[in-house]
């Protein structure tokens, strides 16, 4: 590595996100970048990183959690959490995304007090290094916002070091009638300091204090913070909220210019420190601008997909899989160095801002409102000029697939594992929400305990419960692991289904939802095609185009699909993986 470009490359970035920023100087520059470096502890051994290498194959899925998602008495929950990967993952996840695992005080971990330490009701550092030998390990880092109760908040209000100047401040005569936000609670907070009466910035809760990154000693916190967790065993990096980061009263205060040249800059540091570490960008905003984050392969590795939850969930209900298709048909195949991060259900819930723009507002208006049959609730948002617009549904997805938009029924289990069928084969990486692997259903009690919607799916197992519920060979529980087990078996073998394997969308009409992989090699090609309704589907195998001189196999059923058959009568949300290569 050269350090003379490494400098370079970092100043630009610095004259990009500072440039106008009162109290910054360019001759400052020169100086942040030694600290950067020495922060981040760059040696000048290490070799320039390669831009466009996949470090990531079709063997890789990720299982997203809390540290507490499973209980288990007198142990450690991230204890207890590595007993349930090595038992019941080992083999099919070879990832794990923990959720906030830090102190904090609101927003289940969102609301940071220390971003050193691990949370003492859940384990310690060598809990997470534990869980980091034996799987890729990502972490939050939480870069928006912190406690209002954080000794850094604590110290902006006695104008003391580190914490004099952390946050953004403004002014209630300000023009910020443009900011989007995902709340409808009052943009500025009140509040007393030494300094006198200050209004600090809550993109999210009053709880949760935006930090302030014109001030560069805030940029160098996070990137201490983040060798210590490489240090730790993290490999990859969820950017939370990321899109929120740079504030510009008289704008929207999203996707800034400046928020996208951080990214770049935090990318340029960590892969020079560790070169198959990977950025991923949580981004809960429209499409395009979600995949704006990809930068010229220079920003996140990685993107959320998010807006396949809402268009999935939306085919599965409805019978029609129009609006998918075409949202599939415009998506970019990801270059080589970058790739989709897939998932259909969070800890947080279904969120309809990446739907905007896909679905029209007749389909989400349906979509809410089924969803609100089924049990889920609605969380709001602040859109333009104050109006109030549903931000994101919040159910457990077993639920929120129990039926159609005709009501509950008896295809439950199969329409959710075809919902899982769809989403492991697409382009990308998989995540899977641990709720989502065992089935668990919505959690009133807990929305009723914790007093806000996103706590209906994010339940709390105790260990030896789950373990009965998961050996009850009749149990839904079972069922939907052992399902989504044997499809998660499969696709590891599978060399189409390469993250970054090509990806054609097939014309099957409404009812049959199909797409073609093909590995990076062209050796092996997956005819992906599902029944998203509650009806018998003809597939005609004259529309996927066999090649008659190869043998062809569904590599679920295993039943061959040759020349001498004219079509195959799909069951109710069956999922068919046409093959003419099986591997494993």
């Amino acid at each position: 590595m050269n350090p003379e470009h490494l400098s370079n490359t970092l100043k630009r970035h610095l004259e990009t996100i500072y440039a106008g920023v009162e109290g910054v100087e360019s001759e400052d520059y020169e100086q942040l970048c030694d600290e950067l470096i020495g922060l981040m502890r760059v040696q000048q051994a290490n070799t320039e990183p390669a831009r466009y290498i996949n470090h990531w194959d079709e063997t890789d899925c990720l299982v997203i959690s809390y540290g507490d998602s499973i209980l288990q008495q007198g142990e450690k929950p991230l204890h207890t959490l590595k007993q349930f990967l090595d038992r019941y993952a080992d083999g099919y996840i070879n990832g794990v995304h923990i959720l906030p695992f830090y102190p904090f005080t609101s927003d289940d971990g969102f609301s940071v007090l220390d971003y050193s330490s691990v949370n003492e009701s859940l384990g310690d550092w060598s809990d997470i290094q534990s869980i980091a030998a034996d799987y890729s390990l990502m972490s939050d880092l939480v870069i928006n916002h912190c406690s209002a109760r954080s000794p850094w908040f604590d110290n902006f209000i006695k104008d003391r070091d580190p914490g004099r100047n952390f946050f953004v401040t403004a002014s209630p005569d300000d023009d910020l009638s443009a900011v989007v936000r995902p709340r409808t609670n009052p943009l500025l907070r009140e509040v007393e300091t030494v300094n006198g009466t200050q209004y600090v910035w809550c993109t999210f809760s009053h709880d949760q204090v935006d930090l302030n990154f014109r001030n560069p000693e805030v940029l160098k916190q996070f990137v201490s913070i983040i060798r210590q967790y490489l240090d730790s065993g993290v490999r990859l990096f969820r950017l939370d909220a990321v899109a929120f980061l740079w504030k510009q009263p008289g704008t929207n205060c999203l996707n800034l210019e400046q928020t996208h040249e951080i990214v770049r800059l935090l990318r340029t540091l960590i892969e020079h420190a560790q070169d198959d570490a990977i950025i991923v960008t949580e981004t809960n905003i429209p499409n395009r601008e979600n995949l704006a984050y990809f930068g010229n392969a220079n920003e996140a590795h990685w993107v959320y997909n998010f807006s396949l939850p809402p268009l999935l969930v939306n085919s599965l209900i409805t019978g029609d899989c129009h609006y998918l298709k075409q949202w599939m048909m415009s998506m970019p195949p990801a270059r080589n160095g970058t790739a989709y991060f897939n998932f259909i259900a969070s800890h947080d819930g279904i969120g309809l801002r990446p739907a905007e723009g896909l679905l029209t507002e007749s389909e989400i208006n349906t979509l809410v409102e089924t969803m609100q049959t089924f049990g889920g609730r609605i969380s709001w948002r602040t859109g333009d000029q104050a109006q109030r617009k549903p931000y994101e549904i919040n159910i457990a997805l077993f639920d929120a697939l129990q039926g159609t938009t005709h009501g509950p029924d008896h295809w439950g289990l199969q329409r959710f594992l075809c919902a899982h069928a769809i989403m492991l084969a697409l382009e990308g990486v998989p995540g899977i929400y641990i709720h989502s692997l065992v089935g668990t259903r919505n959690d009133y009690q807990r929305v009723e305990n914790a007093g806000h919607n996103r706590a209906i799916n994010r339940h709390q197992w105790q260990y030896s419960e789950l373990q009965d519920r998961l050996a009850d060979a009749n149990s839904s529980e079972h069922l939907v692991f052992n399902g989504i087990s044997e499809l998660l078996k499969i696709r590891r073998q599978q060399s189409a289904f390469h993250p970054n394997a090509t990806q054609f969308t097939l014309h099957l009409g409404s009812g049959l939802f199909g797409f073609w992989r093909q590995s990076i090699d062209r050796q092996q090609s997956i005819f992906c095609i599902s029944n998203i309704t509650d009806q018998v589907q003809t597939l005609n195998l004259s529309d996927i185009n066999l090649i008659d001189n190869e043998n062809w196999v569904d590599l679920i059923s295993q039943l061959p699909c040759d020349g001498i058959m004219q079509s195959i009568a799909m069951q109710p949300y069956q999922t068919l993986w046409i093959t003419n290569q099986v591997n494993g």
